[in-house]
């Protein structure tokens, strides 16, 4: 560790692993549901459980962006952060937010508005904690005078994420309105600014794990950022097909959902090539196993599965069944949550000094349980969902005679999302069992980035 104010992205990253495994269970919980019967149906009904589990995805993952910047942006600047107090006050109004917002969704407390469903005073808090984020990194980079093309894609992801808040902070009575600018904030963050933060984490990552050249790294940046830019704010129009909006927004849907997979197809390549150039030589490979299948199943789950669904052909069929829940969890399993927890085994070795860099078993373990669950809850879902649409879409069976005929793809849900929830578990159990303990190294890192040289 390299600046003592980076210890604070420590504490981010533990609350981001404690949401981790709360989310698990409430989605275990949710699928349990599928089967029936319900034991606690009015206590926890399915409703509850849903909206517990998709917000604490949200919390958790942004929790985890939080840190991972509080850790990136003082060893990019090569400086300490601005204000240490500042990122704790943050941390403790965001964890305030978080927990009276899911005991509040326990007594139905919320708006209804899905993935929006935060209460206006619980929206003006993250508002809040939003400002003081950017003001505490910009001031960071400021004070540095070093501003680099990895700081600047974060940045712009992490401020674009800010600014495309605000249209959820507004009530709309119209159920049409209301969906439209809905997407503004879920769409654009997920589909687009987001894509810039990852982008902004994978190229710092694959900078020190693969010795790869700076200058190649940032120029594949802006090819990502102008494709998110191109495509990702236009695709929004692929949640605009069934909601009563105009009919030219079909074709500029299908047309822009189609390149989306562009820019991680170019994400996948450039993480690749920077791994084939220079192998496996940093000694941290299970922060690289991370980093590079981070890249690989983005492109795999929110592009090749996307694509697969989206088009108005295909997706006047498949909206809101089961196919949209198996692109939904790969897409943000790949993109987010791995690269978050590529972050936190890349600095997890330097807060933690007992830890190998290497990686342990356990992190290795929970590496492919996660890969291989992940991936059988995919094939569940899409088995169960295109059985969905036949029999409800096309024979025109009800939703429960539909449930009834594919359970079993829900009992190979919950096997696969039990192992998933496994190797979670061995994450978590990987992470808090070193104490942390905070040194300070005074290696300079080299213009290049160069394996095996001092601060690579």
């Amino acid at each position: 560790m390299r600046y003592k104010s980076q210890s604070v992205a420590y504490w981010y990253f533990a609350v981001a692993m404690v949401l981790f495994g709360l989310q698990i269970v409430f989605g275990l919980l949710s699928a349990t549901k599928y089967l029936g019967p319900d034991p606690l149906l009015y206590l926890l009904p399915f409703d509850v459980t849903k909206v517990i589990h998709t917000n604490l995805l949200i919390v958790w993952v942004l929790t985890g962006f939080m840190g991972a910047t509080y850790w990136m942006v003082p060893d990019e600047s090569r400086t300490e952060l601005h204000s240490v107090k500042l990122a704790y006050i943050q941390l403790g109004l965001w964890v305030t937010m978080g927990v009276t917002a899911v005991v509040g969704y326990l007594f139905r407390y919320g708006t209804g508005n899905k993935l929006l469903e935060q209460p206006l005073p619980h929206k003006l808090v993250i508002v809040v904690v939003m400002l003081i984020f950017l003001y505490n990194i910009g001031m960071t980079i400021k004070k540095s005078g070093r501003f680099t093309t990895t700081e600047g894609v974060l940045l712009l992801g992490v401020g674009g994420a800010a600014v495309l808040f605000f249209p959820a902070l507004f009530e709309y009575k119209n159920y049409v309105v209301s969906i439209f600018y809905r997407w503004w904030t879920i769409h654009l963050w997920v589909e687009g600014v987001w894509e810039m933060i990852q982008g902004g984490f994978l190229a710092y990552l694959l900078i020190r794990l693969s010795g790869a050249d700076r200058e190649v790294m940032e120029k594949w940046l802006y090819v990502i950022v102008g494709l998110v830019f191109i495509a990702g704010i236009l695709g929004t129009a692929h949640h605009y097909y069934w909601i009563g909006v105009p009919g030219y927004w079909l074709p500029i849907g299908g047309i822009f959902s189609a390149l989306e997979p562009v820019a991680l197809v170019g994400m996948a390549i450039y993480a690749y090539s920077a791994i084939r150039r220079s192998g496996m030589a940093h000694p941290n490979t299970l922060a690289l196993h991370w980093t590079v299948g981070s890249a690989v199943y983005t492109l795999f789950g929110a592009g090749l599965l996307g694509l697969a669904h989206t088009w108005p052909a295909v997706n006047k069929w498949t909206h809101g069944t089961l196919i949209t829940a198996m692109h939904g969890h790969a897409a943000f399993y790949g993109a987010y949550a791995m690269i978050v927890l590529a972050m936190i085994s890349y600095a997890l070795p330097a807060m933690a000094p007992g830890r190998r860099e290497q990686g342990t078993t356990l992190g290795y373990w929970s590496f492919w349980l996660q890969i291989t669950g992940m991936f059988g809850m995919t094939l569940s879902f899409a088995t169960a969902g295109i059985g969905q649409v036949y029999l409800e879409r096309i024979l025109g069976l009800g939703y429960l005679d539909a449930q009834l005929k594919i359970q079993v793809h829900f009992l190979m849900l919950i096997v696969t999302g039990a192992l998933f929830a496994v190797g979670v578990a061995l994450f978590i159990i990987d992470f808090f069992r070193y104490a942390p303990k905070f040194e300070l190294t005074r290696d300079v890192e080299p213009v290049g980035g160069a394996v095996g040289q001092p601060g690579a």
